[in-house]
């Protein structure tokens, strides 16, 4: 079941913070999370993200077909 268009997407705040700062500085390494819930919204397009599944952490490489996923 999707989320209610009047709430919006969840997008975890700390994640987002951390792309915003990745994105000021210019680094591209990876960036490590655990909000696997988290929407992804445009900014994310183009980072690295190792998203934990329970046990390690795997890399994902966000691409424009992943936006709102």
């Amino acid at each position: 079941m999707s989320r209610s268009l009047k709430k919006g997407p969840h997008v975890d705040e700390r994640l987002f913070m951390k792309i915003m700062k990745a994105k000021e500085s210019g680094d591209r390494g990876p960036i490590k999370t655990w909000a696997r819930a988290c929407t992804i919204v445009p900014e994310f397009v183009g980072h690295t993200l190792q998203v934990h599944n329970g046990r390690t952490f795997l890399d994902v490489f966000v691409t424009e077909d992943m936006v709102g996923h």
